[in-house]
C-alpha cells in the first residue's frame, strides 16, 4: 500500500522563460543581420563600384524574401517544431554572411544577402516571437511579445556600432565574417533551450503542434491566407504593417547612415545614433506590450503611426554634420515608436483569428517587408536621381499619416475568430471494415 501512491513524473529541463531566452538569442542574432545592409551601401559603392540602386535591389530582395518566409516558417514550426526551424534559420544566415565575403558582382549580393539571409531572418522574425508566446504563455502575453520583439532590436543596437567600427578599421568583408561567426556560436545554445511544450501553461489541450501536425506546412499557410484574405481586418492590418516596414526598415535602417553621411556626418557617428534608436526601441516595445494588455490596440496603433509620421517629416530639417540636441531628441522619440507597433498588431491578429494568429501574422509581416523593400529600393533610386534623401523622408511621413487613419477603421473583435476549416477529404477508418452487403 505504501507504494500505491503514484510518483510524480520528473520535470523536464527548461521552462517557458528558458525557451523565451533561447528564442531571444536566436532573434538577437538574426536581428544583427538587418543592420549590416545599411552600412554596406557606401563601402560597396566605393570598393566595388556598385550603384546605390544595385545595393538597394539586394535589400529589396532580402526584405521581400524575409516577409514571404514568415508565414511558411510559422506553419513549419507547427509541423516540425520551433527548435529545428530556428536552428535551420541560423544556418542559413551564417551561410549567407559567409558567402557574402566572396562576392564581386551585384547578383551575388542579391543571392547571398537577399535570398539566403532573407530566408533565415524571416524564419526568426516576429512570427517566431508570436509562436513562442502563443505556445508557452497565457498571462502577460503582450509583455512577452514586447520582450521578444525587442530582442531583434537588441541585436541591431548591440552589433551596429561594432560592425561600423569593423568596417571602418578593417573592411566590410570582415564585418560579414563576424556575423557568420556569431550565428555559428548561437547554434548550440538555441538547440539546447528552444523546444515545444506538451501542453501550454494554463491549458488542457495539446498545443505542441496545434494545427499543422498532419497537414503540409505550405498548404496550411496558403489555406490560412485564403481564409484570412476574405476578411476586412486582415487587409487593414496588412496595409498598416506595410507602412510600418516602409517607415522603419525601408528608410531608417537602410538609408539613415548614407543620408547622414551626405550631410557630412561620419558613418560611425550615424551608426551610433541608430544604436541609440535601438536602445529606446527596447523600452518602447516593452512599454507597448504592457499597454497592449490594458488598452485598445487600434488606438495605440493610430497614435504610434501619427507620431512616427511627424518625426519623419521633421528629419530633413534636423540632419547636419554634427549631433545636436534636436537630433538626439529625434532618435529618442523615433526609437520609442519604431517597433512599438508589433504587440498591438499581434494582439489584433489573435483577437480576430484565434489559433491561426501566428500564421496570419506571418502574412501580415510579409506585407511589412514588401513595404520595407519597396521603399529601400525607391530610396536608392531617389538618391541617385535627386541627389538627396529628403523626398523619401517626406513620403514616408505621409504614409504614416494614412496608416494612423487605417488603424482606427479596424473593427473591434468580439472574441477570437475561428475561421472555417478547409474542406477535408473523408478517410475510411482502418479499425472497422466496410459493412457487407445485406443478405438476400
Amino acid at each position: 500500500m505504501k507504494n500505491s501512491r503514484p510518483r510524480p513524473h520528473p520535470r523536464k529541463p527548461g521552462s517557458p522563460w528558458t525557451v523565451a531566452a533561447g528564442a531571444a538569442l536566436a532573434i538577437v542574432t538574426a536581428g544583427a543581420f538587418s543592420t549590416l545592409a545599411g552600412l554596406l551601401v557606401g563601402p560597396l559603392h566605393e570598393d566595388l563600384g556598385w550603384s546605390r540602386a544595385s545595393v538597394g535591389l539586394g535589400s529589396l530582395v532580402n526584405m521581400v524574401v524575409y516577409g514571404a518566409t514568415a508565414p511558411f516558417a510559422a506553419a513549419l514550426m507547427d509541423r516540425f517544431g520551433m527548435r529545428r526551424v530556428a536552428v535551420g534559420a541560423l544556418c542559413l544566415v551564417g551561410a549567407g554572411a559567409g558567402l557574402a565575403t566572396t562576392m564581386t558582382t551585384p547578383w551575388q549580393f542579391v543571392l547571398y544577402w537577399g535570398v539566403l539571409v532573407g530566408l533565415g531572418t524571416g524564419a526568426t522574425a516576429t512570427t517566431f516571437a508570436a509562436t513562442v508566446t502563443e505556445r508557452w504563455f497565457v498571462a502577460r502575453r503582450g509583455l512577452v511579445t514586447g520582450l521578444l520583439t525587442a530582442a531583434s532590436v537588441v541585436g541591431q543596437f548591440v552589433f551596429l556600432p561594432v560592425l561600423s567600427w569593423v568596417i571602418d578599421a578593417y573592411s566590410w568583408r570582415a564585418a560579414a565574417a563576424a556575423l557568420a561567426l556569431a550565428a555559428a556560436g548561437a547554434l548550440p545554445v538555441v538547440w539546447a533551450a528552444v523546444r515545444d511544450p506538451r501542453k501550454a501553461p494554463g491549458r488542457t489541450e495539446d498545443t505542441a503542434r496545434p494545427a499543422g501536425r498532419t497537414e503540409d506546412a505550405a498548404r496550411r499557410a496558403l489555406r490560412t491566407l485564403a481564409r484570412a484574405a476574405r476578411t476586412g481586418p486582415f487587409w487593414l492590418l496588412a496595409g498598416t504593417f506595410a507602412v510600418c516596414g516602409a517607415s522603419t526598415n525601408g528608410v531608417m535602417w537602410t538609408h539613415f547612415a548614407p543620408a547622414a553621411h551626405d550631410h557630412g556626418m561620419p558613418v560611425t557617428v550615424a551608426a551610433s545614433l541608430l544604436s541609440l534608436i535601438g536602445i529606446f526601441n527596447v523600452a518602447g516595445t516593452v512599454a507597448s506590450g504592457w499597454l497592449t494588455d490594458r488598452a485598445d490596440p487600434r488606438r495605440l496603433l493610430a497614435v504610434y503611426y501619427a507620431l512616427r509620421g511627424l518625426t519623419l517629416l521633421a528629419l530633413p530639417l534636423l540632419l547636419t554634420s554634427a549631433v545636436d540636441a534636436p537630433l538626439v531628441a529625434f532618435t529618442v522619440v523615433f526609437g520609442l515608436l519604431d517597433v512599438a507597433t508589433v504587440p498591438p498588431t499581434i494582439a489584433l491578429c489573435r483577437a480576430h483569428y484565434g489559433a491561426d494568429a501566428p500564421v496570419v501574422f506571418g502574412w501580415v509581416s510579409a506585407a511589412h517587408q514588401v513595404g520595407a523593400g519597396a521603399v529601400a529600393f525607391a530610396g536608392g533610386m531617389a538618391r541617385d536621381a535627386f541627389g538627396s534623401y529628403d523626398p523619401v523622408w517626406v513620403g514616408a511621413g505621409a504614409l504614416c499619416a494614412g496608416a494612423a487613419l487605417l488603424a482606427l477603421t479596424v473593427r473591434r473583435a468580439q472574441g477570437p475568430r475561428v475561421m472555417p476549416p478547409a474542406p477535408a477529404t473523408p478517410r475510411r477508418s482502418r479499425a472497422l471494415p466496410a459493412s457487407p452487403p445485406p443478405c438476400r
